[in-house]
């Protein structure tokens, strides 16, 4: 089986129209070891989704509430400044991977711990449970901002963790479907936009290093629509 080539991103935006501010965003890639393999958990979305008919992993944008639940551990010291000097923001990214993924797939990474008053569907289900993000467990994978000439925009955080880690059935609210742990070789060979291929290869390039923290992550982000990578 051939690996498709990368999908387009969201469509181009209006003649003229002013570039759109991008909205922060998490993504969770929840990882799983089978005998010398390395599973992804991944899902297509929905054709009239944004990024629609490509595989991607479960995630999406900021919910104002995300930035003020509690939490049963918190994000590595390095990490929460390298997003970003506003730690409520910088937790925001990863609290929403957190969120996104248990809405989207039924997994659920979280510990014993108050989520505090909210009115948010969500997190009125964590704190029922009595449980509330993990953060510890999440390592950070990089950074993408999807380009200034298009209808949606994306400023985007990618985590990892681990299946072992997390609790719960493969199910979620439909939003994704064809949901299942891939080979990451094969996974790769799936309908992707470049931003998944991209950190899925960075996934596959840091497992030889056991996954472990680096000094610098990857930015993807594009100059004049086309593909632009730094490490910093």
């Amino acid at each position: 089986m051939r690996r498709a080539p990368p999908k387009s991103l969201p469509s181009l935006a209006e003649p003229g129209q002013k570039p759109v501010r991008p909205k922060d965003s998490g993504s969770l890639i929840v990882l799983q070891r089978q005998g010398d393999s390395l599973n992804v958990l991944m899902g297509r979305r929905a054709k009239k989704a944004v990024f629609g008919g490509v595989y991607v992993f479960p995630g999406g944008k900021v919910d104002a509430a995300d930035r003020s639940v509690g939490f049963a551990s918190d994000l590595a010291p390095d990490v929460l400044t390298r997003i970003s000097k506003d730690q409520r923001r910088a937790r925001g990214f990863s609290v929403a991977a957190v969120r996104e993924t248990f809405e989207e797939t039924g997994l659920l990474l979280a510990g014993p711990a108050d989520v505090g008053a909210t009115k948010h569907e969500t997190w009125t289900d964590f704190a029922e449970r009595g449980v509330a993000p993990d953060l510890g467990k999440l390592g950070y994978v990089g950074h993408a901002i999807t380009p200034a000439k298009r209808k949606a925009r994306f400023n985007a955080r990618f985590f990892f963790a681990w299946a072992d880690d997390m609790t719960g059935d493969i199910g979620g609210s439909g939003e994704l479907s064809d949901l299942d742990f891939f080979p990451l070789a094969e996974a790769l060979k799936l309908p992707l936009v470049d931003v998944t291929e991209f950190m899925l290869l960075e996934v596959q390039r840091r497992y030889a290093e056991n996954l472990a923290p680096r000094e610098k992550y990857p930015f993807f982000s594009y100059r004049t629509d086309a593909p632009y990578i730094r490490y910093s």
